[in-house]
């Protein structure tokens, strides 16, 4: 089924929202995670609901919170919001602290709706290949781009891979566990 206009709109709202952002030192356009994270969901036989919810699923997280959701909502519908609501793990500023709040999304993972958890393990796959394809390139020096550090991260990844493969089995939580399974240690 092709996607319609509204996905097209999508697109250009998530690059107008993340034009100035990098993803964590490598440099590279933001926007590049964005697509990657919606072309996974479509290739998992998602839907365009949960391919836009892909494209937007940072948005409320990195430029505006409840304000930037509500121009979601009003723009993409409650669908799409909704989804994304599911993918943000904080709503407050400053973020609570990083270990608390990895672990509530955790145990939140279970109970959500299929057509988030698609786009939430779309979202870990890439990023999980990200720092495997950095570990790669640049080593242990990549832990400290991360508030969890090594060890916080890597069990984040794994705690991951665990809920996933359980709720939601298939082909992106075996690419999941893969690339995680390459984290050292």
């Amino acid at each position: 089924m092709p996607l319609s206009r509204l996905y097209d709109e999508a697109l250009v709202y998530a690059s107008e929202l993340h034009r100035t952002q990098v993803r964590k030192g490598s440099g590279i356009p933001y926007i590049a995670h964005l697509l990657s994270v919606s072309s996974r969901v479509l290739s998992a036989g998602g839907t365009e609901v949960q391919a836009i919810a892909g494209l937007l699923h940072d948005a409320p997280e990195d430029q505006g919170g409840r304000a930037t959701l509500n121009t979601i909502t009003e723009r993409f519908g409650n669908e799409v919001a909704r989804i994304v609501a599911d993918c943000t793990d904080s709503w407050v500023e400053p973020k609570p602290a990083w270990r608390p709040r990895k672990e509530a999304y955790l145990s939140t993972l279970p109970k959500k709706q299929t057509s988030s958890l698609l786009v939430s393990l779309a979202d870990k796959v890439d990023n999980a290949e990200a720092i495997l394809n950095d570990y790669r390139n640049i080593g242990d020096d990549i832990w400290a781009r991360f508030t969890g550090g090594r060890d916080g991260t890597i069990w984040y990844y794994r705690k991951l891979s665990e809920i996933f493969n359980a709720v939601l089995p298939g082909m992106l939580a075996r690419h999941l566990t893969d690339a995680v399974s390459h984290f050292p240690g």
